[in-house]
C-alpha cells in the first residue's frame, strides 16, 4: 500500500436545487518521501482534494487512506487529532499571529503536539537564524512564508500540505520557498503535497497529478525532477 492512497473519493455541494461535484469519483497514489503536486485551473478540484486529505473536510464517498489508515471513516473528534498530530499546512497567505515574533509563532507546535521539533533550529533550517525575534510586520513576504514553513514542519508531520505556497510571492522569492519545500521530502523525507495551478513549476515534482473538471486528468511520474534554479515562470 502506497503512503497516501485516494481512492473514489466524491465530494459534492448542494447549490440551491443543483449537486455539484467537487470532486468526482478522484483516485492516486503518493509515496512516503515523495514531493507531489496537484495541478489544475481554478475549479478544478485540487483544494477540495487539499482540505479532505487535511481532515478539513470529508468527502461523501470512498477511501483516504494515509500511512495505512482510513481517514473518511473518522469522526470529528478523529479529524482534530488528526489535524494536529499528522498533517502541516502551508497556505497562500501566511496566516501568523502578528503580535508573536517568529519563534513564538513556531513555538505554537510545542502547544499542539509533543515533541516538536526546536523552533529556533527550525528556523535556522529555512534561512532566518537572523529573524528569530522578529515580529511579522517586520519581515518581508518570503521571510513571513518561512516562518509559516517552519511552524508546519516543526509538528513533525506525516505530511505536509501546501496550497498555492508561491502565490504571493515574486519569481525569485517564490524560487527560494519552493528549494526549502523540495528539500523537505529531498533531505528530511518529508511527503510534501503542493497545490498550484502554476504549470512551470511541475517538473520539480516527483508525481504530478493534473486535475480538471473535478477529476484526476492524468498522473505522471517524473524520475528525475528539474532543479528549483532551472524553472521559469
Amino acid at each position: 500500500m502506497s503512503y497516501i492512497e485516494v481512492k473514489n473519493s466524491w465530494k459534492r455541494y448542494k447549490m440551491g436545487d443543483t449537486i455539484i461535484a467537487a470532486n468526482n469519483d478522484v483516485s492516486f497514489e503518493v509515496e512516503k518521501g515523495e514531493l507531489a503536486i496537484i495541478l489544475g485551473a481554478s475549479g478544478a478540484g485540487k483544494s477540495t482534494m487539499l482540505n479532505i486529505l487535511g481532515g478539513m473536510d470529508s468527502n461523501d464517498e470512498g477511501q483516504i487512506f494515509i500511512d495505512g489508515k482510513d481517514i473518511s471513516n473518522y469522526n470529528a473528534k478523529q479529524l482534530t487529532r488528526y489535524r494536529r498530530e499528522d498533517v502541516g499546512f502551508v497556505f497562500q497567505f501566511y496566516n501568523l499571529v502578528p503580535n508573536l515574533t517568529a519563534k513564538e509563532n513556531v513555538e505554537l507546535a510545542s502547544e499542539i503536539v509533543e515533541g516538536a521539533a526546536d523552533p529556533v533550529t527550525t528556523l535556522k533550517n529555512v534561512g532566518l537564524a537572523n529573524r528569530v525575534n522578529n515580529f511579522p510586520a517586520q519581515l518581508s513576504g518570503g521571510e513571513q512564508q518561512r516562518v509559516s514553513i517552519a511552524r508546519a514542519v516543526a509538528k513533525n508531520p506525516k505530511i505536509l500540505l501546501c496550497d498555492e505556497p508561491t502565490g504571493a510571492l515574486d519569481y525569485e522569492t517564490g524560487k527560494q520557498v519552493l528549494q526549502i519545500l523540495q528539500d523537505m521530502s529531498r533531505v528530511q523525507g518529508a511527503t510534501v503535497i503542493i497545490v498550484t495551478h502554476n504549470t512551470a513549476i511541475a517538473p520539480i515534482a516527483d508525481r504530478v497529478i493534473r486535475m480538471r473538471d473535478a477529476k484526476v486528468q492524468s498522473v505522471d511520474l517524473n524520475p528525475n525532477p528539474t532543479a528549483i534554479a532551472d524553472i521559469e515562470w
